[in-house]
């Protein structure tokens, strides 16, 4: 098996590693970016230096990447709004037709000959442990890969191939990225990881039968700092951050399924993404119909913010109404949140109606003041039934306030749920509750996202 696995690393590691053509194409495009904002950096009154970042500067990209990131790191003198300020006005420079957009600060993103370019202002502070914004540690990044790649035993062309490969095999089980929708791999955690292996193979054969969770790597020796994550990776230039904190643990889940699947039976169809085919509306109304549950879905306009601030939100505000659904006794099974110019937060129930009436226990009897009370207001109440004593309770059984789950969700007490800001706020302005077979509708905007909830693979 030893052999068919290297077999199918090699025939991969040749598939993904940039010709000629394509590195000659992409450092003509690059070297042109650099260029055009070091000459829009000679216009400033302050001096900056230009450098590229991410996986094009460090000989780690995939063929099909198009993305140079190039920073302009500025004095750490300057205020943040000098920064953002003079940030702009060299993204402008360089990339005329492009947009601003934003993360901790603002930046300007565009397109050249067919690449897209981000142009990120930074400090240039003196080491990552002294960053003032977040991306400050990037560039320290960048020089950290490329010295340990020029000092790797063997040749750094090598192991950057290697790189390649479980980047292709992350990107094929869609655990690559560290987007907050995706919370994978991120690039350079996918660096780290085999450089310290030596190769994409050990990284797999680790994840495979040695990883336990949790697992702690400290390329640099750092110490003892303590990290509540799945899989820490003491970042070698900022021994305070782990590298995969945004990892969840369902996806190195993935991964270590995936790593032992790829070793006792290689293929290089492993390395490759699979496309979902759209579920149809009459498809979706038949699965809910044939399982014989009840979908729900709140469906709103998808607030205007970026992805990694959309999100987290979405997960915050679909975990509060599962929880919510689950507590008022409608026994969720599974949920999902779906993104596009409408937003969805799903949850697919068990349990379509509840009785009329619910059972609430009160208080022990003997507990005095707050035992009397609860028997006098629910003794004067004509529509409840009760109280009677079980157990040494009060207990009554009352009218329930929402049968159904989409009831509940209809209702203003969807605002009593730990929602996320923004999606709350989305949710006041308008938004529509769809359940059972209305739920099928979705699929004319959704239909690749419920193709892949009716169909889930590890």
């Amino acid at each position: 098996m030893s052999d068919e696995v290297d077999a199918v690393l090699a025939t991969v590691r040749e598939r993904v590693t940039p010709d000629d053509e394509q590195r000659v194409a992409l450092e003509a495009v690059a070297k042109e970016v650099r260029q055009r904002a070091e000459a829009a950096v000679e216009e400033l009154s302050v001096d900056a230096e230009v450098v590229q970042v991410g996986s094009t500067a460090r000989n780690t990209w995939l063929p099909e990447d198009r993305d140079i990131d190039v920073f302009v790191c500025f004095p750490p003198e300057l205020t943040r709004d000098e920064l953002e300020a003079y940030g702009l006005e060299v993204g402008h420079a360089v990339l005329p037709n492009g947009r601003e957009e934003y993360a901790e600060h603002p930046y300007v993103v565009g397109s050249v000959d067919g690449y897209d370019v981000d142009l990120v202002p930074c400090y240039a502070v003196e080491s990552a442990t002294a960053i003032e914004s977040a991306v400050d540690r990037t560039p320290f990044h960048t020089r950290y890969v490329e010295d340990r790649l020029a000092a790797a035993e063997g040749s750094a062309e090598t192991l950057a191939d290697d790189i390649r490969v479980l980047k292709a095999f992350l990107t094929a089980i869609g655990v690559y990225g560290s987007d907050l929708k995706t919370r994978g791999f991120s690039g350079y955690l996918t660096e780290l990881l085999v450089l310290e292996y030596g190769s994409s193979r050990a990284v797999l054969e680790a994840a495979a039968n040695e990883w336990s969770p949790p697992v702690r790597i400290d390329p640099e020796d750092h110490g003892q700092q303590t990290f509540d994550d799945p899989l820490v990776v003491i970042d070698p230039t900022d021994p305070e951050r782990n590298v995969a904190a945004v990892l969840h643990t369902d996806s190195l889940a993935r991964f270590q399924h995936h790593a032992r699947a790829v070793l006792a039976d290689p293929s290089e169809d492993q390395f490759t993404p699979t496309e979902t085919a759209p579920l149809s509306n009459e498809a979706a109304e038949q699965f809910f119909a044939d399982r014989a549950t009840t979908p729900v879905a709140v469906v709103f306009a998808a607030p205007d913010i970026v992805d990694d601030q959309l999100w987290p939100q979405l997960w915050r505000s679909l975990a509060g109404i599962e929880r919510e659904l689950d507590r008022r006794g409608f026994a969720t099974l599974r949920s999902s949140s779906f993104a596009e110019d409408r937003a969805v937060l799903f949850v697919e129930c068990a349990v379509a109606e509840l009785p009329a009436v619910e059972r609430h226990e009160g208080p022990p009897v003997h507990v005095g003041e707050h035992a009397r009370s609860f028997y006098e207001k629910y003794a004067a109440d004509g529509d409840v039934t009760g109280p009677y004593i079980e157990d040494g309770r009060y207990v009554v059984e009352r009218e329930r306030r929402f049968r159904t789950p989409e009831a509940f969700l209809a209702s203003e007490a969807i605002f009593d749920v730990a929602l996320g800001k923004t999606v709350e706020k989305a949710l006041r302005a308008e938004y529509t509750v769809l359940s059972g077979r209305d739920v099928a509708t979705l699929a004319d905007e959704f239909g690749t996202q419920l193709a892949a909830y009716a169909d889930p693979k590890p």
